[in-house]
């Protein structure tokens, strides 16, 4: 697995067969970071269910400020520390061992609004709609800021709250949705 794109292109990443994750394909990662490319410069971003953290590593290689990457499993924050400390992203990038909703709670808590959020949760996990429901309640994405969801079988809404979907692809099996801060 390689970083696709920015000042990190062609490196190396850990992780990419990690126990309990998926990572998100190449071509996939590719299309994602071409649609969304305006908005990753000076970015906070929340790398929720963050895997090998390969969304927020490649976020911060095109220009984010600062990656929030969370995700409960020892193992795979074992490996995004590695690939964090490997490239010396340190300094832009935070990471938590948490479940997604005692993260989510803690954003809340502290006002933290992010620009940019990467939901990716296990397939198995049916907690796509539950959490844009409460980024939308609870202020903690940004007035522009936008939510990309890749999920298999889940149907997804076009709207929740003021979340409303702005693209939407298949890959395969695999889908991707963008949802942007309408108000």
């Amino acid at each position: 697995m390689r970083i696709i794109s920015g000042f990190l292109k062609s490196r190396k990443l850990k992780g990419y067969n990690l126990t309990g994750t998926r990572p998100t394909m190449d071509k996939v990662r590719e299309s994602v970071f071409s649609i969304i490319q305006g908005n990753v410069k000076d970015s906070i971003v929340l790398d929720l269910f963050a895997g090998s953290g390969s969304l927020g590593i490649e976020a911060i290689s095109n220009g984010a400020t600062i990656v929030y990457f969370v995700d409960k499993n020892l193992s795979a924050v074992k490996v995004i520390k590695s690939n964090i400390k490997t490239l010396d992203i340190e300094d832009k990038s935070v990471v938590m061992l948490r479940d997604y909703k005692s993260a989510l709670k803690c954003f809340k808590k502290e006002k933290i609004k992010f620009d940019l959020i990467f939901l990716d949760p296990p397939y198995d996990l049916d907690v796509i709609e539950h959490t844009l429901k409460f980024i939308d309640e609870n202020s903690i994405i940004s007035d522009s800021g936008q939510v990309i969801c890749e999920f298999e079988k889940d149907h997804l809404l076009e709207q929740y709250g003021d979340l409303k979907c702005i693209k939407s692809r298949k890959y395969g099996n695999k889908n991707i949705k963008i949802y942007q801060i309408t108000k």
